[in-house]
């Protein structure tokens, strides 16, 4: 955030590979003593007896107040706890933490996450159901029992009409994201400073930084193309059972190095977001971010989508099942004639079962990633130390 120094971009902090001078003990008073020596002249080695059974021989003094003392009660020993101004410990987070600090975010700021969340849902799903229902060509006709070159023809034109009906829906949910991100993003940062935010402050923070938002994501998208095409276009030049196996492990290549590209920038829109990077500098802040910790990365996001997959199933099978029972006639021409030209009923009720898995899935992600950067900026930068002076914790004001 732009008005809190642990927002601004680091400059020269450690992970830029800039290492600022560590202080060191200044030089004794009295330096005339040889260094690693004692002093000229040291008091005498005590001379100390065990106390006796019967009393004989000397004591050792007792014990003065506060020496070799052991705190009581629980934690005895343990370092004080993190301060904890807002939805996260300042301190570096685990898995749960972060989990939480996201459902957190949810429920402290549940009226600025549900307008825009809600809002984004449906628009972006209203739009996907216009476009499926009037702007894509009637699905094209199956035969089962259909051979050589017209079974050929049938797959080219069911794969073809597959790109055709799952791009839109693809576009719509990127920029739906990319806005959601964005202010997400603004009230996340807010959350863990522990300050209030409404719709229209995220929205008037996050309006600056949507169209580097969506250049970045529309690289990253060119990439992922650009990955996943030089992979699978060699099989498929070739043409014959070879070709089939070459474009498997082509793909399978592709697949892990996307893999291994997405986790490495992951947090290359917090960074653009919240430290005002341009699109090139944010990836690299990401790449330094991550290095070191791509598989605890991996492991996070892994996590977090599955949670997503099980959301989306928990609440959109309920729905489908709503949808097909009122709409049977699509399925039985579904299952029939191979075509799946469903009608309003369906498609209504489907729509709002998405924009309720929208509306869980949309923060929860955000969160996980916004978090997952504060929490690599913590580990490798002490932004807790910036983040708990932006927050106003005693202890933590500006000194010289």
């Amino acid at each position: 955030m732009n008005d809190t120094p642990g927002w601004a971009s680091p400059g020269s902090a450690p992970s830029d590979g800039k290492e600022t001078g560590v202080p060191r003990p200044s030089a004794p008073a009295d330096d005339t003593a040889p260094s690693g020596t004692w002093a000229s002249e040291q008091p005498p080695a005590g001379q100390w007896t065990p106390p006796s059974p019967t009393g004989a021989g000397p004591t050792a003094p007792p014990p003065r107040p506060g020496w070799n003392t052991q705190p009581q009660g629980p934690g005895r020993g343990g370092p004080p706890p993190a301060a904890k101004p807002g939805v996260i410990p300042l301190r570096p987070l685990g898995v749960g933490e972060i989990l939480d600090g996201a459902v957190s975010t949810m429920r402290a700021h549940w009226r600025t996450v549900l307008g825009i969340t809600l809002t984004v849902s449906v628009i972006a799903q209203t739009a996907i159901l216009l476009i499926r229902r009037y702007l894509l060509p009637d699905p094209p006709s199956v035969d089962a029992n259909a051979t050589g070159s017209e079974a050929l023809r049938q797959l080219s034109e069911s794969l073809r009409y597959s790109l055709l009906d799952n791009a839109p829906p693809l576009l719509v949910s990127m920029l739906a994201t990319i806005f959601t991100t964005a202010v997400l993003t603004v009230v996340i940062s807010r959350s863990v400073l522990g300050r209030p935010v409404t719709l229209s402050d995220a929205w008037a923070e996050a309006r600056p930084r949507l169209l580097p938002l969506l250049g970045l994501t529309l690289l990253l998208a060119v990439m992922a193309a650009a990955i996943m095409t030089a992979g699978i276009l060699p099989g498929f030049l070739i043409g014959d059972t070879a070709g089939v196996g070459l474009a498997f492990l082509g793909l399978l290549a592709a697949v892990a190095v996307f893999a291994w590209l997405t986790v490495r920038f992951v947090l290359a829109a917090p960074a653009l977001m919240l430290e005002r990077q341009s699109i090139i500098a944010s990836m690299r802040r990401s790449a330094k971010l991550v290095r070191g910790a791509w598989w605890r990365t991996f492991g996070i996001l892994a996590l977090t989508w599955v949670l997503t997959v099980i959301v989306a199933l928990v609440v959109g099978i309920p729905f489908g099942i709503v949808a097909v029972g009122l709409d049977d006639g699509s399925l039985s021409s579904f299952l029939t004639e191979g075509t799946s030209g469903f009608g309003w009923p369906y498609l209504i009720v489907s729509a709002i079962g998405d924009v309720v898995v929208a509306t869980i899935t949309y923060p929860l992600s955000a969160g996980v990633m916004a978090l997952l950067y504060v929490d690599q900026r913590i580990r490798r930068e002490a932004l807790d130390l910036d983040l708990a002076k932006a927050a106003g914790l005693p202890g933590f004001d500006d000194r010289s």
